[in-house]
């Protein structure tokens, strides 16, 4: 319709701004392309905004087959849980259990994401990924579910266990040397066996031996205390260990597993996570025939730097606060009846046994099966649970003189909990220090 005469004339109105999100298929105009595919069930999922019409329905889940369960029960890379995250980063990958070419021990090769970053937290490895194999959108926010699961998960977690047949690969394959180290952790209680002496009658091929009186804090008037970071890094790096290096620790004690967490712990609390423990001990690598040696090992020295991880440690002080605050759990590992004070302390003089008010007992050795070997990951939560120790909440764990209350370091490790600190002092110190009421025990009592 034309303008009545005078009126003003209509203002021209603005073009449409141009496409720039759209790119035109090669040698086609965009007028003339072809319309795009429709988005797949996972990605309007992954594009839908909540308020901006209805997301499409989810499809089944991935299924992906169960692989064989590892010799020895060795859980492998942990992602939260053994059997949760992505495929490869629970108790077992697409491949097994450690199979990312290298085998149990080996660290999964750096890779990058989907948007070409590194892994994150710098320790060469990629991020958990909880899509179910289903790829984040470029540019776009994960879904709600897959943000829950990485607070939970923040980091991949190196295998604390590793095989005796993989160990027993890596040494006829030669591997052994900087980038791989093996210790023998053994201790015995004076009087009984003579540690030092049966490592260099046999022991693991190319393996080392730690010294467990050597490499601890000799001016303290407790038993086995931490040494300083400079004793620490002085030690081991004479034993050929960098930073870089795969530490692998056993020791030779009948249950399959005693003294060899404390020294995976020892590592672990002064920075070092490339850390195992051997599944089984030297009582299954014998039992299955490996290879061993009376030939001490010579390894060339290395540079180490210790850094005190002080969130993994607590002191008597932080204990007693505890008491009042009740921040964190306290579980006890030593038997029932060191626990309650019906039994007494073994090789000790002036220790009544007992245990620190308001603890836990968990006697270590419920860890590990008849045959040494640490327990499956279900049978190691079910413990957890019957004793309503709850590992979504901070954890300290105590015994008599912090070895074995490692072992529930490490238990609770394979459960998807790296923050499990201990009490370094434990009973010994706590004895000596702590106040009469902190301290209970039935031992006074029948002696009476």
């Amino acid at each position: 319709m034309a303008p009545a005469p005078g009126a003003p004339s209509p203002r021209p109105q603005p073009s449409p701004p141009p496409a720039t999100n759209l790119r035109p298929a090669r040698g086609r105009s965009l007028r003339h392309s072809p319309p795009p595919r429709p988005l797949g069930a996972a990605a309007a999922r992954a594009f839908h905004s909540p308020g901006r019409g209805t997301p499409a329905p989810a499809p089944p889940p991935r299924a992906f087959p169960a692989p064989p369960a590892p010799a020895g029960g060795v859980l492998g890379v942990l992602g939260g849980g053994a059997r949760g995250g992505r495929p490869g980063a629970g108790a077992a990958g697409r491949r097994g259990a450690g199979a990312r070419r290298g085998g149990a021990g080996t660290p999964l090769r750096r890779r990058r994401d989907g948007a070409g970053r590194p892994g994150r937290r710098g320790l060469g490895f990629g991020p958990a990924n909880f899509s179910g194999g289903q790829g984040r959108a470029p540019g776009r926010r994960r879904g709600r579910v897959m943000r829950r699961a990485e607070t939970m998960v923040h980091q991949v977690l190196y295998r604390a266990l590793v095989s005796t047949k993989w160990l027993a690969e890596s040494v006829r394959a030669g591997k052994l040397g900087p980038g791989l180290r093996v210790l023998d952790a053994s201790w015995y209680s004076p009087g009984t066996r003579e540690a030092r002496k049966e490592y260099l009658e046999r022991h693991v091929p190319g393996a080392s031996f730690f010294d467990m009186e050597e490499c601890r804090n000799t001016a303290s008037p407790y038993e086995m205390m931490l040494p300083s970071e400079a004793h620490f890094a002085d030690y081991v790096g004479r034993l050929g260990i960098g930073n870089q290096t795969h530490v692998v620790v056993y020791d030779g004690d009948n249950l399959g597993c005693f003294y060899a967490p404390r020294v995976w712990w020892m590592f672990r609390v002064f920075g070092h996570r490339t850390v195992s423990v051997l599944n089984g001990g030297f009582r299954n690598w014998l039992k299955e025939g490996h290879p061993v040696t009376s030939e001490p090992s010579r390894p060339e020295p290395a540079v180490f730097k210790a850094t005190l991880d002080r969130s993994l440690l607590k002191t008597y002080e932080q204990v007693l606060e505890n008491l009042e605050s009740k921040r964190f759990q306290l579980v006890d590992s030593r038997s029932q009846g060191r626990y309650l004070g019906t039994e007494p302390e073994p090789d000790a003089v002036g220790l009544d046994s007992g245990h620190i008010r308001g603890s836990v007992n968990m006697p270590f050795m419920d860890f590990l099966t008849e045959d040494g070997f640490e327990k499956s990951l279900e049978e190691l939560r079910a413990m957890f649970e019957a004793k309503k120790v709850n590992l979504a909440q901070p954890l300290i764990a105590t015994c008599r003189k912090g070895v074995t209350a490692c072992h529930v370091a490490l238990a609770a490790y394979l459960c998807g909990k790296p923050d499990v600190a201990v009490y370094d002092g434990s009973w010994f110190e706590w004895f000596h220090r702590a106040p009469p009421e902190t301290r209970v025990s039935q031992w006074k009592r029948e002696k009476a």
